[in-house]
């Protein structure tokens, strides 16, 4: 049995569409609850959860937010993150540290990408799920209309626990006290399916309502209630209008009186070892078992430093005690405990399962790491959340000359942030590359850059990475013979390249015998073929899925070096793939648009006309969702595109697919780039 102070925490991740109220509606459950004296507005910019100068710049939630409270005895730890599919990576991230995912719908703008996505994250998950319809007052609304397009979406199981009421301006409760009545539907008809669907999960309870006709008590149904949420049986539906107050009230008890305790919820997905002899791992949620803490969140602060935002899953985390970062053997202290109510950091002594809080000045810790106080601990991680690859890219080098590394630097500390945003170096086109899921997620990291930092950048599209293979095999051979006085240079190189499989990289195999190449001198061989391949040989990017075998050379016992050696294998390998029918290649992704129905022709059309084509189209809710491959070369500044088209209501995402040749024409073209280029140089 958990203790008392387990039993009273809920924690709830607040998931949803942007400008679904999510901010607004963290404000106005805080006020509910008597934590903050007044109710702040994110158009003020005064709110706990939107207090970083660039979300007050733009109106909107940039990262995730921890803010905490007491209710009824119980003490609540919300997770405030962004809505727009751009900053989808706190969002996800923040599912790691819930037992709850409380999923706000606009009443106006109905279910969208980021309502089926985070349904589906929290889902994967085992999460419990709550559906929370916001925005009620809003004029011209079907709400019988939205419930109805919930449940054909995410299943029947998705049933109101309240209903709007006195023409929107309260609601009424259909589970405790199931009486009075509602601007639509029944309270008494929603009363009975919530209980039916609740006593599916208990056979004696069953039995006891239907066969014996007794009527159930609320008490009878906490146990199964928890049950269904914990299986996805059952995902109540609350109707609120978080910036006027309505229905806030009745959200809260619904909370503190039904929403899971750590002891309920299902269990974290931990596991115990690397790779395929992983083992699933039951953290407890016990105050006395040794710590496991998972952290969720980095924040690299100037003031503090860089911080770690964690859940602790399992044990009592006392201040000043000694921690583990996953399998390493250096221990840190923990020197200083916080919980967050938003940008505050509040000392504490000590957290429990459950507890969200944070420690500072850590150098070591990092996003998804798990903290722990046994030294002889087996590695044990969390299953990883399931990302959106950032695909989205932008080349950047600094105005000022001698801001490089301070550059490197910065993009690392936005790195360590941000689960979804990567940096990359690219050698065969000289570029610091940025990548994200968008646009929006991009120009948020140049504004931090610029503000936080006072970092000026340029930036251009990057060069699309294309790859070089060859469709056939083929042999190469070089001498490299130097002599200008005194010793000279001496290595000869024969070798072979084979056809690997689309995706298989790159092989290195030495088949010399009778030591016609010293094994001292295979290394500088190597090194050689792995510059040529990596610079490109046809049009200056990397060759892959390729197999070279060096069968034969000569050597000289003065004269060879190892530089000779890494000369004669650069060239016999350049002049083996410009025999063997080199292509090139370029990435092909996976495409998701979500627009109007009305566009649907247009969209379809418009991918034909990138070269791509149309794997699929399904409705979703109002809209229509079109799935398809695409070369990413035809998708620079797709987001402009897209906006044209469906007059600003769409929006795509973008998944990583495989590689595939390129039309003659472009790669001619490309050739001829690179081979002017050499030239020019």
């Amino acid at each position: 049995m958990p203790n008392d102070h387990v039993a009273s925490i809920r924690t709830l991740a607040l998931v949803g569409h942007g400008a679904s109220g999510k901010t607004t509606l963290a404000e106005s459950l805080l006020f509910q609850a008597g934590a903050i004296a007044s109710r702040g507005s994110v158009e003020k910019g005064n709110t706990v959860c939107d207090f970083d100068a660039l979300e007050k710049d733009c109106g909107h939630s940039l990262n995730s937010t921890v803010a905490n409270f007491s209710y009824q005895g119980q003490h609540i730890y919300l997770i405030d993150t962004p809505g727009y599919p751009d900053y989808s990576g706190q969002a996800i991230s923040a599912l790691a540290a819930a037992d709850t995912a409380v999923v706000v719908i606009n009443a106006q703008a109905g279910i969208e990408l980021a309502t089926r996505r985070m349904m589906k994250a929290a889902a994967a998950r085992g999460l419990c799920r709550m559906i929370v319809i916001n925005k009620i007052d809003a004029d011209n609304l079907d709400l019988p209309g939205l419930l109805a397009d919930i449940q054909e979406t995410f299943g029947k199981e998705c049933l109101p626990i309240n209903l709007p009421a006195h023409g929107r301006h309260e609601v009424v409760d259909c589970f405790f006290n199931p009486d009075g009545d509602a601007d639509f539907s029944s309270i008494k008809e929603a009363h009975t399916a919530l209980i039916d669907q609740v006593v599916e999960v208990d056979e004696e309870l069953m039995a006891i309502y239907l066969e014996q006709g007794e009527e159930l008590k609320p008490e009878q149904l906490h146990a199964p209630f928890e049950k269904a949420l914990r299986e996805g049986h059952l995902v109540p539906v609350c109707f609120t209008a978080a910036k006027n107050g309505t229905g806030v009230g009745e959200l809260l008890d619904v909370i503190a009186k039904l929403a899971p305790n750590p002891a309920e919820g299902n269990a974290p997905p931990f596991l115990k070892g690397e790779g395929a002899d992983a083992l699933e791992f039951h953290a407890e949620p016990d105050a006395d078992k040794h710590v496991l803490a998972h952290v969720f969140k980095v924040i690299i602060d100037p003031y503090v430093g860089k911080m770690g935002v964690f859940r602790v899953h399992q044990g009592t985390l006392k201040r000043d005690a000694q921690l583990f970062i996953g399998n390493g053997k250096r221990p840190f202290k923990a020197g200083h405990l916080y919980l967050l109510q938003g940008k505050e950091y509040v000392e504490t002594d000590a957290l429990q399962p459950g507890d969200i809080g944070a420690v500072a000045k850590v150098d070591e810790i990092e996003f998804d790491a798990v903290l722990h106080d046994s030294h002889d601990e087996d590695h044990i991680h969390l299953r990883p959340l399931d990302f959106l690859r950032p695909m989205h890219g932008l080349a950047v080098e600094t105005r000022r000359k001698g801001d490089e590394q301070r550059l490197f630097e910065i993009l690392n500390k936005l790195a360590m942030e941000d689960p979804t945003f990567m940096v990359e170096r690219h050698p065969s086109t000289n570029e610091t590359v940025i990548r994200g899921l968008g646009e929006l997620h991009l120009r948020a990291k140049l504004d931090k850059m610029a503000q936080v930092y006072k970092l000026e950048v340029d930036t251009r599209p990057p060069r699309i990475p294309y790859r070089e293979t060859i469709s056939s095999n083929a042999e190469g051979h070089y001498r490299h013979k130097k002599q200008s006085g005194g010793a000279g240079q001496f290595g000869e190189v024969f070798l072979r390249i084979e056809v690997l499989p689309r995706g298989a990289g790159y092989e290195f195999l030495d088949a010399v015998k009778g030591g016609t190449i010293p094994g001292v001198f295979m290394p500088a061989v190597e090194k050689g073929v792995r510059q040529a391949l990596e610079a490109g040989v046809v049009a200056g990017y990397p060759v892959q899925d390729i197999r070279v075998v060096v069968y034969d050379g000569k050597h000289h016992p003065v004269d060879s070096k190892e530089v000779a050696f890494v000369v004669a294998g650069r060239k016999a390998v350049i002049a083996a793939v410009k025999a063997a029918s080199p292509i090139l290649l370029e990435p092909i992704v996976n495409i998701e648009i979500l627009g109007p129905e009305s566009a649907i022709g247009d969209l379809a059309a418009d991918i034909a006309g990138k070269r791509g084509h149309v794997t699929g189209t399904l409705p979703r809710g109002s809209g229509v969702a079109i799935s398809g491959e695409v070369p990413l070369a035809e998708l620079t500044d797709y987001q402009s595109r897209l906006r044209s088209l469906t007059s600003g209501q769409g929006s795509f995402s973008l998944e990583f697919s495989r590689y595939a040749a390129v039309p003659s024409a472009v790669q001619q073209s490309l050739m001829s780039q690179f081979k002017a280029q050499e030239e020019e140089d």
